[in-house]
């Protein structure tokens, strides 16, 4: 797959499309008969995630804080011949998490496969951060995963399953004006990595995607602070350019399904070659 030219922060386009076809025609049927829980579903790589699990066969719940977007994901999904379920989620509230995944069970069953994709982010100076943005983006980007977790464990170890959480490459190296972001996408990291040792033996694998330049709406929350250098930003940058959503997806569903049944623990670094 050729990386794409032109980054629309997540207008998609032609480039898109032709991602999207191409990763497509390597879809299976790896999740008949099972339940997916996908998180941030309502755009980016959330949603691609909800969409490639539902062309699979799985039954997905669409849990995003926008019930606009989990719904849009739901009916396209729902016009593909596929089941969804749309549900409105606050991920760093524990009420909204505990309210979100009953509701998700009671729509479309008990999930056997956990995606936490929900994400935020955006550049600042360490010193001008104000505490409030430094809480929120810890809040939706760690806090949340380990509450989604929590409240589907259960469910996992009764009937076996896999949780895949997205962190970042900046989970493995720094990054110029993202100390919350790295912060929280390392703690995504080793949350997922402890988690994998807790439940080793207990029929859950937990893995962790670790994607670079991902041309979705979030990037566009990342503006530079006014006098930075964007040359500080260069090696952050991934040789083979910026990946679509339905790239990450794939990646997520790899590791989702029983194809890799001897995988926990394991980061897999999806990031156009950034971190060799």
């Amino acid at each position: 797959m050729s990386p794409i030219q032109r980054v629309t922060l997540g207008a998609g386009g032609k480039e898109h499309q032709a991602a999207d076809e191409a990763i497509r025609s390597f879809a299976g049927r790896r999740f008949a008969g099972k339940v997916a829980l996908v998180t941030g579903g309502g755009s980016g790589i959330g949603e691609a995630t909800a969409v490639r699990l539902a062309v699979e066969g799985a039954d997905v719940a669409v849990l995003d804080i926008s019930a606009e977007g989990a719904a849009a994901t739901v009916e396209r999904i729902t016009a593909d011949g596929g089941t969804a379920a749309a549900v409105v989620c606050d991920v760093t509230s524990e009420q909204s998490v505990a309210a979100a995944v009953a509701a998700a069970v009671a729509a479309v069953g008990p999930p056997q496969v956990v995606c936490n994709v929900a994400g935020i982010g955006g550049f600042f100076r360490t010193i001008e951060m104000p505490l409030e943005r430094w809480e929120r983006i810890l809040a939706v980007n760690l806090t949340g995963p380990f509450l989604v977790c929590r409240a589907t464990l259960p469910y996992l170890v009764e009937g076996g399953g896999s949780i895949v959480n997205v962190a970042s490459n900046t989970a493995l190296m720094g990054q110029a004006y993202s100390a919350a972001y790295c912060a929280s996408k390392a703690g995504v990291l080793m949350f997922s990595k402890a988690l994998a040792a807790e439940y080793l033996g207990r029929g859950v694998r937990v893995n962790v995607v670790a994607p670079g330049g991902v041309d979705t709406p979030l990037i566009g929350s990342f503006g530079l602070p006014e006098g930075a250098d964007f040359k500080e930003l260069s090696r952050i940058m991934s040789p083979l350019g910026f990946a679509t959503p339905a790239e990450m997806a794939g990646s997520i569903a790899f590791l989702a399904s029983d194809e890799s049944s001897y995988t926990t623990g394991a980061v897999l670094s999806v990031d156009g070659g950034l971190t060799i």
